[in-house]
């Protein structure tokens, strides 16, 4: 990782603190993403790697971002209160992307906690954030997993751990709101200018900047999310400093992925009124992106009732936009290319089957992708009459092979099940990584049919989903 750069040190030191991580001598590397690192840096040793981030080697100097956000609705002053960026890595092709290290210790930023994380949340991040990727949907990325060597006081003892993770950048709507609410116009121009540069150089010759940034970055996180519906995927903890500019996934907390379609799912043990439940992620999303909006509203127009005009021209967009993304994902899923209100009503009608029926939001969509596709002449219930309509509808626009290939393409075959996840980090604590290193590798490619896959598959009892609650694991 010799390429490195801070070039978010230009920006005043209003938006960061520079610092040093803590120094673990007992620290071990618990888990690696081998691949990850290859990409990164194809010529660095183990070794080197731990020197570099565990160690401070070749490196003077360390920073924690600042940020404000909305936290469950209500705006709060944050930062990073147990992370780190050692830097930026310029890869091959010059993208470049934060690396990060999450658990490090004490910042400026950190509200009285102790600047440190759990293995276990840690290695559920991990799990998490790569398959994630993998679902080819834009997340940070978990390069390695280092266990400390110390104990960390929570509810029980827990063993400590470092999390190094790299991303695009990690500006987030919080970012803007800090600069705005905490900072001044001149701070306000410097970070829209320094984040349109790094992330969004095709807009700077745009006549407002500022209002084609908010454009761009509703666009992409409308993708995001409606990525985030196609598998399943519940964020849980949708505050604005969680809603990055780059529109990558992150900061995974409290995460979890349904089982049986229920839009109000909600796996958050601090998330009493359902705030960022699955089906809620879309309002929550149009909030969030509103609240970027007020922050931009300096720098769109002097005239602020100008500004509000053109900024909520923007907001208005927002419905139609999503309504029109959101079925050409879902029909995609039921291998429909035709896009009108018949193909939308068939959606609908399938997810109301599947809300009445309690069925399995995953396994439906895999079960309809590998069935053949016959009419059934004697229909016992209501998804058999759906699934004769469906049928019927894709004979009449595409022929049977491009009905698959969409259809694969879109719905996972793997996912990371809640209630394995807890298991293969349960093992993973306790000494035996073997599943934990399975899963991963399963995940790697959850498009495909892998051997030995079924129990992966398998949805959670009764039980487990009726009582399974998540945390933020701080």
């Amino acid at each position: 990782m010799s390429k490195y750069d801070d070039s978010y040190l230009s920006l005043p030191n209003f938006f960061y603190q520079v610092n040093k991580p803590t120094i673990f001598s007992k620290s071990k590397i618990f888990i690696l993403n081998k691949l990850l690192l290859k990409n990164v840096d194809p010529f660095i040793t183990e070794l080197d790697l731990k020197k570099i981030l565990l160690e401070n080697k070749k490196k003077k100097k360390c920073f924690s971002q600042a940020y404000s956000g909305h936290q469950f609705g209500h705006f709060t002053n944050l930062g990073d209160g147990r992370a780190m960026i050692i830097g930026e890595h310029l890869l091959k092709n010059n993208q470049r992307v934060d690396v990060q290290l999450k658990g490090c210790g004490i910042t400026k930023y950190s509200r009285g906690g102790d600047g440190k994380a759990t293995l276990r949340s840690m290695l559920k991040e991990y799990i998490i954030s790569e398959a994630i990727h993998y679902l080819k949907i834009p997340s940070s990325r978990s390069l390695a997993v280092f266990k400390t060597g110390e104990k960390i006081n929570r509810e029980n003892l827990n063993d400590g751990a470092v999390l190094a993770r790299i991303m695009h950048s990690h500006i987030r709507v919080g970012t803007f709101e800090y600069a705005t609410f905490f900072g001044n116009i001149n701070y306000l121009n410097s970070l829209t200018n320094y984040t349109v540069k790094r992330l969004y150089p095709n807009i700077q010759s745009s006549k407002n900047i500022a209002l084609s940034l908010l454009e761009t970055v509703m666009n992409k996180q409308i993708d995001l999310v409606i990525n985030w519906m196609r598998v399943g995927f519940i964020h849980g903890v949708m505050n604005t400093d969680n809603t990055s500019i780059s529109a990558e996934t992150f900061d995974y907390g409290p995460c979890a992925f349904i089982n049986n379609y229920n839009p109000n799912a909600c796996y958050s043990s601090i998330d009493y009124y359902k705030r960022y439940s699955f089906g809620n992620q879309t309002k929550v999303i149009k909030w969030n992106i509103s609240r970027f909006a007020e922050t931009l509203l300096p720098i769109i127009n002097k005239n602020q009732k100008t500004a509000i005009i053109s900024a909520q021209n923007v907001i208005d967009k927002f419905d139609e936009i999503w309504n029109k993304k959101f079925y050409e994902m879902m029909l995609k899923k039921i291998g429909v290319r035709k896009v009108n209100q018949k193909s939308y009503k068939l959606v609908d009608n399938l997810l109301k089957i599947m809300l009445e029926n309690k069925l399995d939001y995953t396994n439906t969509f895999y079960n309809l992708t590998y069935s053949d596709i016959k009419i059934n002449t004697s229909p016992k219930s209501k998804f058999d009459m759906w699934k004769n309509d469906w049928q019927k509808f894709i004979e009449d626009f595409c022929n049977k092979k491009e009905i698959k290939k969409i259809m694969k393409d879109n719905n996972p075959i793997i996912i990371p099940r809640n209630q394995i996840v807890e298991q293969v980090i349960e093992e993973a604590v306790n000494g035996n990584k073997t599943m934990f290193n399975k899963l991963n590798s399963y995940l790697t490619r959850p498009y495909e049919y892998q051997n030995d896959i079924e129990r992966f598959m398998l949805p959670p009892s009764k039980e487990f989903e009726n009582c399974y609650k998540t945390y933020c694991g701080t």
